[in-house]
């Protein structure tokens, strides 16, 4: 009974202490200890002391006192074996972040080869598109007068025909009258193929983007009596406060940023609407309405000439501003100017220049107010007029100097980044260049032709 006893005794003070939670032990005669922990297979270990209720044996404190020790022991080696396990694993972690950053490196590395093949790939395939954009507007054109060149191939194979059997027939003493046909109709064929590069603006198509560069307005052309052989560029950035232009041997080169030289002009230049002709740029020059022949040859201004009560310095500009006030351009009839004055009212007048001296040869008065006009341009002797430089312009407007006629249109043109600042026509190239909003770029046009003969009354 006395053994029972003794066993039991723990399990019930646990009972009592349980049932009465109001009871306390002091430091001296109880206490009780919770832990837990996990062993190194991660196994969880909890360990709970409760006092035995003899606590007057000396024996009793010393074995609770004992158990307590090893309880702590054991504790802390659990903690030493999770530790162990805790450092373990904090080494393969910093091992597999090495192993990730490689692979990131590897992979980084291999798209930044694949691009640099594509971008080498790409370029030269532009390279090829480049050299070929100029044919566009010629195959356009071919596409167009390919009915009226069949027309005239079917007459040579006739007059060739009607030739042997006059031949065949008289013999050789109507040679001269025979020549003179033929010398007649190589005349037909060479005024009809003059006649074919004229005609009037039907649609605009594009933009092609050559390049994207410098600020959001300036200009760059070509020389359209340049040979085919000479594909020079100019560049000339900005509208105002400013003397450099650059040249490129090619549109390959002004692509790729090849600057084949570079000119200080004597004087800065005002607005955008420049052109170069026959290997002279003319400009306006800043606050003034003189316009300056410059030689790039030579390096030397060859004339200037103020143009007579022409608006400058923002008094008639474009809608965008930008010193816009007088507009230099060449088609294929010559040179001209469009501006402005108070004698018209603020509306557009259009002036020939004599390209060598700057003359002006004649003018035009329109009725069209040079304020509302984003941009202008000319073909054929037509000035063809736009609404606006913004998003949604379209050619609303064109006047025919042959015929002092004027008409409203409705040609709309891709604006395609928002803000247009340059617009000229090319007869060389069939194109309108155009600086939109910092972007080079190329529109083609359509052009209608009404060729008169001689057998037309």
């Amino acid at each position: 009974m006395q053994a029972l006893f003794t066993v039991l005794n723990p399990v019930l003070f646990l009972i009592i202490f349980g049932l009465y939670p109001s009871m306390t032990i002091g430091p001296k005669e109880g206490w009780q200890v919770y832990s837990s922990a996990q062993d190194a297979d991660g196994r969880c270990i909890c360990t709970v002391v409760a006092p035995e209720q003899s606590l007057c044996s000396r024996d009793a404190k010393s074995r609770q006192l004992r158990q307590l020790l090893e309880k702590v022991q054991n504790m802390s080696q659990s903690i030493e074996v999770l530790n162990l396990r805790t450092q373990r694993d904090f080494q393969y972690v910093i091992k597999m972040e090495t192993q990730m950053k490689s692979l990131r490196t590897k992979f980084r590395q291999i798209e930044d080869d694949r691009k640099a093949i594509m971008a080498r790939n790409f370029k030269e395939l532009q390279d090829k598109m480049d050299e070929l954009q100029p044919l566009i507007p010629v195959l356009e054109q071919y596409k167009t007068d390919a009915k009226l060149i069949s027309q005239f191939k079917e007459e040579i194979r006739n007059l060739s025909a009607v030739l042997i059997s006059i031949q065949e027939e008289i013999g050789a003493y109507d040679y001269e009258e025979l020549y003179s046909r033929v010398v007649s109709l190589d005349s037909r064929l060479r005024n009809c193929m003059n006649k074919l590069t004229c005609g009037k603006l039907m649609k605009i198509t594009g933009p092609v983007t050559i390049k994207t560069s410098g600020t959001r307005f300036g200009a760059w052309m070509t020389d359209p009596l340049a040979s085919s052989k000479n594909n020079r560029v100019w560049y000339m950035d900005s509208y105002t406060k400013s003397k450099i232009v650059r040249e490129y041997k090619s549109l390959v080169d002004f692509v790729s940023g090849l600057e084949s030289r570079t000119y200080y002009l004597p004087y800065k230049w005002a607005g955008t609407n420049h052109v170069v002709y026959n290997g002279s740029l003319y400009y306006n020059k800043e606050q003034s309405n003189i316009v300056v022949k410059y030689s790039f040859e030579t390096g030397r201004v060859l004339a200037q000439r103020a143009l007579e009560h022409a608006g400058f310095d923002n008094v008639y500009p474009y809608t965008w501003g930008g010193s816009s006030d007088i507009d230099l351009m060449a088609d294929e009839l010559g040179m001209w100017a469009v501006y402005a004055t108070n004698q018209n009212a603020g509306n557009i007048v259009i002036a020939q220049l004599d390209p060598e001296t700057l003359e002006v040869l004649r003018t035009w008065n329109t009725e069209y107010s040079k304020r509302n006009a984003g941009e202008a341009f000319m073909i054929c002797g037509t000035l063809y007029i736009t609404n606006s430089h913004m998003t949604g312009a379209k050619v609303y407007y064109s006047y025919n100097t042959k015929t002092s006629t004027y008409e409203y249109t409705d040609i709309p043109f891709h604006n395609q980044y928002f803000h247009m600042s340059m617009l000229d026509y090319n007869p060389r190239d069939r194109a309108l260049y155009g600086w939109n909003n910092g972007h080079q770029v190329l529109f083609n046009v359509t052009l209608f032709h009404v060729i008169k003969t001689e057998d037309d009354s």
